[in-house]
């Protein structure tokens, strides 16, 4: 019988979506207060492979990801999707608008993958507590990244594959300490 083990920590990141820099640099701030100082942030890159949120949000997305320096217990992954969840609300409020402008998408790396949180239940996505799921997004090999049948197709662009690989390789140093 395999003997039960407390989990190791991850890394946590949020994927950030909207179209205006004052709109990034709050849900930035406002994330850094809640989980601590940023140790990475990715380049901007077009939200264009989609027009999902187009509606609810406009024209011109970007999408940005940021990771903590703080690593995490992945059992806290729901906690933080509904507390994101509720910030997107608060940033709203915050520029007195009656839209939404941005989307906060928080998940972590492992070793061997990149897991997102979400709302929406699909086949492949595993319940985890109070309405949220895990998004396995893709999986890591040695030198490059696996994608799967659901891998949102932005997720496949070389952009942020070579973020996620280096931000691996980051997380990957900095639990050799633990």
């Amino acid at each position: 019988m395999a003997e039960i083990r407390s989990f190791h920590p991850v890394k946590l990141i949020c994927g950030v979506i909207s179209s205006k820099d004052e709109y990034f640099q709050r849900a930035e701030m406002r994330l850094a207060e809640l989980y601590g100082p940023l140790d990475s942030r990715s380049p901007r890159f077009a939200f264009d492979l989609t027009n999902y949120y187009e509606a609810q949000m406009g024209q011109g997305l970007k999408r940005a990801f940021l990771s903590f320096e703080r690593l995490i217990d992945p059992v806290l992954l729901s906690e933080i999707k509904h507390r994101t969840n509720a910030l997107e609300k608060e940033i709203v409020r915050e520029f007195q608008e009656n839209y939404r402008i941005v989307n906060l998408d928080p998940g972590y790396i492992t070793p061997a993958a990149l897991i997102m949180a979400t709302a929406k239940d699909f086949s492949h996505r595993v319940p985890l507590q109070n309405g949220i799921f895990a998004h396995l997004e893709f999986l890591f090999g040695k030198t490059e990244i696996r994608r799967l049948d659901w891998t949102y197709p932005d997720f496949a662009k070389e952009g942020y594959q070579k973020y996620f690989l280096e931000l691996r390789q980051a997380y990957l140093n900095q639990i050799k300490s633990y």
